[in-house]
C-alpha cells in the first residue's frame, strides 16, 4: 500500500491531483478497492463504511526523483504482457494455456475486460474445474467473450449501450453510471484504460459469463420464484419483461410471498390492478447493477412510487432493508436481484393498511374497536381522516356511541387527493356530516384538523394523517355560544347589541369569544357602561370578530385579520399557546357552521376607542379606568 493522503514519506505521490496521480480508496475491513481520478471522490465512505485513501502512478506512469506526481511514461507492451503488470496475471497464465496468448500478442487492435486474480480466485472449484479441464474449448471460449474486436476506452463506454464480444458475437452489456462507476455485464471495471501496442486493457471485478435469457425467461425456468411466475401470468406481464430495454427487477421469491398474510395475498392476486401495481413496484426503470450503488439513492419504479436502493457494507438494501438474496443475475433485456421480502405499494393496499404502517396506528386501534374496519379494508372508495399517534398520547378514547359518531365523521365519502382540494370545498362524511376545507399559506386544513403528512393513496382509499381530532360543526356561531354556559353573558351582549342574526346567518366568521370571568375582570363601572350603551358595545363585540375563518392550525408567528369594527386584530403563536392582541386564548377551535370560536378570557379593546377618547376627559383618570386605559396605552406603544 502506497503512503496514506498527506504522508511524509512520499511527497510526491501524497499530494492530490499531482500529474498522472491516481487515487484509490480501500474498504476498511475488506478487499474492495475503488480507484478513482482527481475529479471523481466517493466522500471517503463507501456503502456507508470508512475508506483509507492512498495515491499510485496512473497506468503507463511512474515517479521522477525530485519532479511531481508520475511524469515519466513507461513505454507499451502487447496485451499479453501488459495483462502481467496490471494486477491480472492468473488472466495471462489461462490465455498461455487456452493458445490465446500468440493472438493477444500479435498484431491487431482488441480490448480485454480482464478478470483480476481475485475474480478468478472468487470462482466455485466447480466452475474453475469446468473451465480449465477443457482448456482448449471452454476456456478460449470464456476468455474470448471478454474481449472486443477493437480499442475501447472508458470515454466509450457508453451507458446502456453494448459491445459485441469475440465469442459468436454475443453482447457485452455496459453500464456508465453518474457516480463514475463502470459496469461489464455487471462486473465493476477497477482499473481502467491501461494502453497496450494492440490495444487496452481493463481490469474487472468479476469473470463474466455469456447471457442469453431475457428476464421472462430467468422467471420461468428458476424454482424458487415460482409464484412470481404464476403472478406475472395473470397480471400479463410477460411480454414487458421479454421485450428490449433495460430493467432492473426485484424478484420476490417463494418465500417472499410466504410471509404475507395469506388474505392479503389471496386479496391482491384476485384484483388484477393491485397485483399489476404489486408487479410493477418491483421493476425498476432502468438496469441498476450491485456494484453501481455505493451510497442511497432514490429509483422511480414502473408503478409510479420510489425506492431507497442502498447498501451497508457487502449487503445492498431497499428501502433500509437487507432483503437481496441474490443479486446481478443478468438477463439480455436487464438484471434481475432476488428479495425475500415482498414489497407491496401503497396503491395495492387497504386504507386499513396504509394505516396500521405509519404514524397513526392507534387511530387504527380506535377504528377497530368501534367496528368500522369493514369501511377500510373492503372496495369502498373513502378518505380517512386519521389522527397521528401523538394525539392519544394520554391513551385512547373510550368508545360509545358518540364515539362512534365522532369516528364516523372522519371518514369522507369518495377518494381524495389533498393536491385537489380547494378552500371553502365541502366534503361528506359517512356520519353525514359536512366538513369544509381551509387552503392557508402554510397548512391545509379540514375543519379543526390539518394534514400533517403527505396523503397515502391505496387500491380504493386514501390515508390522510391530521394533527388532532377532527370536530365537526353542531351549529351556528349563536347555537353553539348559547349551549356553552361560558359565554352567557356574551350572548346577552350581543342579543343587546343587536347582533344575533349576523352571528346566525351563513358567513366565515372568527370569533374571539370573552368568557364569562373575561366580563367580570371588568371594573363594574366600566362593564356597567358598556352594557348600558348598545352601540358602543356594538363596536366592541365586532372588534371580537373577523370576517374570515383561522383554525389555529393555520397560526404561525404572527397573522393578522381585519376585525368587523375596523381594527385590527394580531392572533400568534406562542410556546404552543395562541394568543390575540398578546392575550393567550383559553380554548382554540370551537367549530361552527358559519366560523370558527376561540374562548379569551379577556375583553379585547380596540386601540383607538378605548384610550384615547377617553384621555379627552376626566374619565380616563379616575380610579375605575386609570388601569385599563393605562393597558391600553401600553399596547399600542408596543
Amino acid at each position: 500500500m502506497l503512503p496514506p493522503l498527506g504522508d511524509p514519506q512520499d511527497p510526491v505521490l501524497s499530494v492530490p491531483c499531482s500529474p498522472n496521480v491516481c487515487a484509490v480508496q480501500k474498504l476498511i475491513g475488506t478487499n474492495r478497492k475503488y480507484f478513482t481520478n482527481c475529479k471523481q471522490w466517493y466522500q471517503r465512505k463507501i456503502c456507508g463504511k470508512s475508506t483509507v485513501i492512498s495515491y499510485e502512478c496512473c497506468p503507463g506512469y511512474e515517479k521522477v526523483p525530485g519532479e511531481k506526481g508520475c511524469p515519466a511514461a513507461l513505454p507499451l507492451s502487447n496485451i499479453y504482457e501488459t495483462l502481467g503488470v496490471v494486477g491480472s496475471a492468473t488472466t495471462q497464465l489461462y490465455s498461455d494455456r487456452s493458445n490465446l496468448r500468440p493472438e493477444i500478442e500479435g498484431p491487431g487492435s482488441f480490448t480485454i475486460f480482464a478478470p483480476s486474480n481475485e475474480a478468478w480466485a472468487s470462482l466455485s472449484a466447480e466452475t474453475l474445474d469446468s473451465l480449465v479441464s477443457n482448456v482448449n474449448i471452454e476456456l478460449l471460449n470464456a476468455l474470448r467473450y471478454h474481449m472486443v474486436d477493437k480499442r475501447v476506452l472508458t470515454d466509450d463506454l457508453k451507458h446502456g449501450t453494448t459491445l459485441n464480444s469475440m465469442y459468436q458475437n454475443l453482447p457485452i452489456q455496459i453500464h456508465h453510471y453518474p457516480n463514475g462507476i463502470v459496469t461489464v455485464n455487471c462486473a465493476r471495471l477497477l482499473k481502467a484504460d491501461h494502453h497496450a501496442t494492440n490495444g487496452v486493457v481493463h481490469v474487472i471485478d468479476k469473470v463474466i459469463a455469456t447471457t442469453t435469457n431475457t428476464i421472462q425467461q430467468i422467471i420461468e425456468t428458476e424454482d424458487s420464484l415460482e409464484t412470481l411466475r404464476t403472478a406475472v401470468a395473470a397480471s400479463d406481464l410477460s411480454s414487458l419483461l421479454e421485450s428490449e430495454g433495460q430493467y432492473t427487477l426485484l424478484a420476490p421469491t417463494n418465500e417472499a410471498f410466504e410471509k404475507i398474510p395469506r388474505e392479503t395475498l389471496n386479496r391482491i392476486l384476485g384484483d388484477p390492478e393491485a397485483l399489476r401495481d404489486l408487479l410493477n413496484h418491483h421493476i425498476l426503470k432502468s438496469a441498476m447493477c450491485a456494484e453501481a450503488i455505493i451510497a442511497g439513492l432514490t429509483m422511480e419504479t414502473l408503478e409510479g412510487a420510489t425506492l431507497d436502493v442502498g447498501c451497508s457494507g457487502e449487503e445492498l438494501t431497499l428501502n433500509g432493508k437487507p432483503i437481496i438474496a441474490n443479486k446481478d443475475v443478468l438477463a439480455t433485456n436487464g438484471v434481475v436481484h432476488f428479495v425475500n421480502e415482498l414489497l407491496i405499494p401503497d396503491s395495492a393496499k387497504t386504507v386499513f393498511e396504509l394505516a396500521q404502517e405509519s404514524e397513526v396506528s392507534k387511530s387504527t386501534d380506535l377504528f377497530r374497536q368501534a367496528g368500522l374496519s369493514s369501511h377500510l379494508t373492503g372496495s369502498e372508495q373513502v378518505t380517512l381522516l386519521a389522527p397521528v399517534n401523538n394525539v392519544f398520547k394520554d391513551g385512547l378514547p373510550v368508545i360509545d356511541s358518540n364515539m362512534r359518531n365522532l369516528l364516523l365523521n372522519h371518514i369522507v365519502k369518495d377518494q381524495l387527493s389533498s393536491k385537489y382540494l380547494y378552500h371553502g370545498q365541502k366534503l361528506q362524511t359517512l356520519g353525514d356530516k359536512e366538513l369544509r376545507v381551509f387552503v392557508y399559506r402554510n397548512n391545509l386544513c379540514i375543519e379543526n384538523a390539518c394534514i400533517a403528512a403527505h396523503d397515502k393513496r391505496g387500491r380504493f382509499g386514501t390515508l390522510f394523517s391530521v394533527d388532532k381530532m377532527l370536530t365537526p360543526p353542531t351549529g351556528s356561531v349563536m347555537d353553539v355560544l348559547k349551549a356553552d354556559h361560558r359565554f352567557s353573558t356574551l350572548v346577552a351582549a350581543i342579543q343587546s347589541a343587536g347582533l344575533t342574526e349576523n352571528l346566525n346567518r351563513p358567513g366565515t366568521f372568527t370569533v374571539f369569544a370573552p368568557t364569562n370571568e373575561a366580563f367580570q375582570a371588568m371594573p363594574q363601572g366600566e362593564l356597567n357602561k358598556l352594557l348600558g350603551n348598545a352601540k358602543e358595545l356594538a363596536n366592541i363585540l365586532k372588534f371580537h370578530v373577523a370576517d374570515e375563518i383561522l383554525v389555529s392550525g393555520a397560526v404561525t408567528a404572527l397573522v393578522r385579520l381585519k376585525s368587523m369594527q375596523g381594527d385590527k386584530l394580531e392572533v400568534s403563536m406562542k410556546n404552543n399557546v395562541i394568543h390575540i392582541n398578546k392575550e393567550p386564548v383559553a380554548e382554540s377551535d370551537i367549530m361552527a357552521t358559519n366560523g370558527v370560536i376561540y374562548a379569551v378570557n379577556s375583553v379585547l379593546q380596540p386601540q383607538g376607542d378605548f384610550c384615547f377618547p377617553l384621555l379627552k376627559s376626566q374619565e380616563c383618570f379616575s380610579n375605575e379606568n386609570l388601569q385599563g386605559c393605562a393597558a391600553a396605552l401600553v399596547y399600542f406603544l408596543e
